[in-house]
């Protein structure tokens, strides 16, 4: 049985750039794109389950994240780029096709790799984010109130300056804690969203102080100004060729796992539009399951109940394709 101890590191050169990946176990290939505020190791419980499953898990920090490098120029840091990457990953690892695994921001790139590169999408899970096309317009944010969290982190300078005020510890922290909850992160007004941050609120009962350090480890290295730039500056600015892609459908089988606790759901007219026909006819092969109790960090919060879901999709596409 494999265990964290079984877990392989190394760099890959994609482009230019040396992009950290971890993995684990052999067989067929599973991608898997973490969101923010993570790095590959959110996907431990995940790796695990898989290789024992007989797969072979691939979890790496997108660029300017983790271990990876990150680029010269921030404006090297969009979903353009980053699909790219994953294109030019599997090329470096002489994988053909892959099923891709993701999570919140993770989950576009992982669809916009399908739109991209369709023949080398097996299959597509996203946690947290349903399908959304890609494009600056591909989130209302007029609609949303003023001091929301992504209103503030995407102003250029912003997040950085909010977050400068604290050591790297006490900023994971309190985003782990406020995105772990149901409510939109909204600040008050003339303040920070870091300023909701209260060391006195205990993380919750899932992520373990060691969680946290790992974490912040990483985060001192690569800091937040890549982190920032993808997903919450690049999102309403710069897509490249991406954004030609938005009247495309996803061909690919696809699951999206949503905690019917996540924030997410939140999100003006969000809830409507997964359980609409719009979602429907832009991914035409969709199954929905939502997760009684889960939080936007449901793979981490129920490990177990989210691999059984996780590898009975991936079975049955095996045994369809």
């Amino acid at each position: 049985m494999s265990s964290m101890e079984n877990i392989k590191h190394k760099h890959v050169d994609v482009g230019g750039l040396k992009l950290h990946v971890a993995e684990i176990g052999s067989g067929p290939d599973v991608l898997l794109l973490h969101g923010f505020p993570e790095i590959w190791y959110s996907w431990r419980h995940q790796m695990i389950a898989l290789a024992n499953a007989g797969f072979h898990a691939i979890a790496p920090d997108f660029r300017g994240y983790g271990l990876s490098d990150q680029p010269s120029e921030i404006e090297k840091g969009n979903y353009s780029d980053l699909v790219e990457d994953m294109a030019g990953l599997l090329d470096a690892l002489g994988i053909q096709n892959v099923f891709v695994v993701a999570k919140d921001f993770g989950a576009i790139v992982a669809y916009c790799l399908d739109l991209l590169y369709p023949d080398r999408v097996r299959g597509i899970v996203t946690l947290g984010i349903p399908h959304l096309k890609p494009g600056p317009q591909i989130l209302p944010l007029e609609l949303f109130p003023k001091d929301f969290y992504i209103r503030h982190w995407q102003e250029p300078g912003r997040g950085l300056a909010d977050f400068g005020r604290f050591d790297v510890e006490a900023v994971v922290r309190n985003v782990y804690i406020l995105f772990s909850r149901s409510e939109l992160p909204v600040a008050e007004e003339g303040k920070g969203i870091m300023d909701l941050y209260d060391p006195s609120t205990p993380l919750p009962p899932w992520f373990t102080e060691n969680d946290l350090k790992m974490y912040s480890s990483l985060y001192e290295r690569s800091g937040f100004v890549f982190p920032l730039q993808v997903p919450y500056i690049s999102m309403f600015r710069n897509w490249g060729k991406l954004g030609d892609l938005a009247d495309r459908t996803i061909g690919a089988p696809s699951l999206l796992i949503m905690g019917t606790k996540d924030y997410v759901l939140k999100f003006p007219g969000m809830e409507y539009y997964i359980n609409s026909e719009m979602l429907k006819s832009e991914v035409p092969n969709l199954e929905i399951t939502f997760f009684p109790e889960g939080s936007h960090f449901v793979q981490e919060q129920y490990p177990e109940e989210v691999n059984k879901l996780l590898l009975g999709f991936l079975n049955k596409q095996m045994q369809c394709q």
